[in-house]
């Protein structure tokens, strides 16, 4: 009489089941149709958004500056929310933020590379609190090193800086926009040349880490930044009011152009727009360059803006979600 084995028995039983339980309904990780051998929406990475805000006077924000209720409100609300820090899935916020700061102009295109940063409090004669002021959010050398990387296939010579601190273009409004300091942050440096096609140029480079769901902020004050003309008391005249408003005109105009390349054209002679020296003196355009930088990193989209209100005055920030 043949001998059975009761081990091969059982196996034989249970392939017969795994067999039935198959054909019944087959395992969720085998293609069971064309539809489902696209990429799962769990899978796909989340894109980075892109704003360029208006961030205010030196430490003035965080101060409480009532002439800021407006910057206050939105850095605290629409800011994160156009960012998606608070998005209910981790997997859609960004897993860092790139900062072009107005206040850090260069010979080349320059990237915050540490793994910490200090505070760089490069603002004067403010309350002694405003020297306290802290913001610990990690860097990331890895992200720094990536960008340089993408800037060079732009032609753009980089360099990485390990050691600069962070200027108040980049912790005061993070300090309102994302007070936990719990994503890393890299810092980027304007040009000294003030020329537009290399700022767009760097945006080119940036926008290649969106797809990498890194956020991009432009830090500045696209719409208006003349100190001396903040200080005399003329944005309180109504004809001065009239010419700002009408290079704001030209600006959202021009950045909010959705192709691309036409976009570039017309932000290359932005100086000739009305009212351009009025609101950034020759020289002085560092707190216009970021939203070209922001505005070369979004390809054929269309922006979406808003505007508060500061000393007299719509301060407009733009952005593509």
């Amino acid at each position: 009489m043949e001998r059975i084995n009761p081990l091969h028995s059982l196996q034989q039983f249970v392939q017969k089941l795994v067999s039935f339980s198959w054909a019944i309904q087959p395992p969720r990780s085998i293609t069971t149709s064309a539809t489902a051998t696209t990429t799962s929406p769990a899978l796909k990475m989340a894109r980075g958004a892109v704003i360029a805000l208006s961030h205010g006077g030196g430490p003035m924000p965080i101060l409480g500056d009532p002439n800021s209720a407006a910057l206050i409100k939105s850095l605290k609300t629409r800011v994160p929310a156009i960012l998606k820090l608070d998005h209910t899935d981790p997997a859609e916020r960004p897993r860092a933020i790139v900062m072009v700061t107005a206040h850090w102009s260069t010979r080349n295109p320059t990237i915050s590379s540490g793994a910490k940063h200090a505070l760089l409090y490069d603002y004067y004669g403010f309350p002694p609190e405003s020297y306290k002021l802290k913001y610990d959010a990690p860097g990331s050398p890895e992200i720094a090193s990536r960008l340089a990387e993408l800037m060079k296939e732009e032609g753009l010579a980089p360099e990485l800086d390990a050691k600069r601190g962070w200027d108040h273009g980049v912790f005061v409004p993070l300090l309102l926009v994302r007070p936990q300091a719990d994503i890393p942050v890299v810092q980027v440096s304007v040009l000294e040349s003030e020329d537009p096609a290399a700022h767009f140029a760097m945006g080119r480079a940036l926008g290649k880490l969106r797809e990498e769901n890194v956020a991009i902020v432009g830090s500045g004050f696209a719409t208006f930044h003349n100190l001396r003309h903040m200080f005399s008391g003329a944005t309180a005249d109504p004809s001065f009011r009239r010419q700002v408003l009408e290079w704001s005109k030209a600006v959202t105009d021009n950045v909010t152009v959705k192709d691309a390349k036409e976009r570039e054209e017309k932000l290359a002679n932005w100086r000739e727009w009305p009212g351009a020296y009025v609101s950034h003196p020759k020289g002085g355009a560092e707190h216009f360059l970021p939203l070209i930088v922001c505005a070369g990193a979004v390809g054929d989209e269309q922006a979406k803006s808003y505007a508060d209100e500061f000393m007299g005055l719509g301060m407009v920030s733009y952005y593509w979600e």
